[in-house]
């Protein structure tokens, strides 16, 4: 049987994530996590009875070690021998939201790069294996819908859309993880042809700790919470098809411009 990832899942909309795959698919989940193994499990698990705990396996993960990810990919190898992932997504994020170039920090640039840019492309690097080489067949049948890889990205990613300037280092990843996602779209179609494809993603601005200072800016109607950014944005990766590929969706299912 396919199964689906979502790395990390500790929190907020990864969480929700999680949560709702459980809900709205029947196919195991590998979850990930920093710490607290048990307590993520418990979290993901919370008011679902009729999701027996087996469907939930939590992982060890921090993005910026890769040793983990090469850990976690190996216990994926061994709970799921010759089963491939369905859907993928890949969610660290972090900002710090410089609004000058005066306010630009070395470290705080470089964390930002490390958890949103290079997290993703070690994700890629560990994980892809369960979408480029996993068994395409589900009781001797080919599955007929594409498996899906989503890379969390924001609209502040795109240039297209930059009319306003600020977030330098979060706008350069989240960018720069677009690119990711066109490139690793184009792998998958030399690979997999129409079963599989790569996509990035805008959930609209979700009620989390990252976006927590912005709060008051944002009108109530336009500030989401988890649940309902999670709910929409499955709601457009299951509803794209192989003519969607390698494009950046907003949780609306409207293209945003690269």
């Amino acid at each position: 049987m396919p199964f689906n990832i979502v790395c990390p899942s500790s929190r907020s909309l990864s969480l929700a994530l999680a949560r709702a795959l459980l809900q709205r698919t029947p196919h195991p989940l590998i979850a990930t996590a920093r710490k607290d193994l048990d307590g993520v499990k418990s979290r993901i698990l919370a008011n679902l009875p009729d999701i027996p705990p087996s469907r939930v396996t939590v992982l060890r993960v921090d993005v910026t070690d890769e040793t983990t990810l090469s850990i976690a990919a190996a216990e994926i190898s061994s709970l799921h021998p010759d089963e491939r992932a369905h859907y993928v997504f890949s969610t660290p994020g972090i900002l710090y939201p410089e609004r000058s170039p005066e306010q630009l920090d070395k470290a705080h640039i470089q964390q930002t790069l490390e958890t949103n840019l290079l997290g993703p492309m070690l994700i890629l690097k560990h994980f892809s294996q369960f979408i480029l080489y996993g068994n395409w067949k589900i009781d001797g049948e080919e599955e007929r819908k594409p498996a899906v890889w989503a890379n969390m990205s924001a609209r502040v990613g795109s240039m297209a859309d930059n009319k306003s300037g600020g977030w330098y280092s979060y706008r350069a990843s989240k960018a720069g993880l677009n690119a990711v996602t066109k490139s690793f779209d184009w792998h998958l179609k030399q690979k997999c042809g129409d079963r599989a494809f790569c996509v990035s993603l805008h959930p609209g601005t979700v009620k989390t700790g990252l976006s927590q200072e912005f709060w008051d800016h944002v009108l109530p109607e336009k500030l989401f919470e988890p649940e309902f950014a999670a709910g929409k944005v499955l709601d457009v990766v299951m509803g794209l098809g192989v003519e969607d590929r390698g494009k950046f969706w907003d949780w609306k299912g409207e293209k945003v411009e690269w």
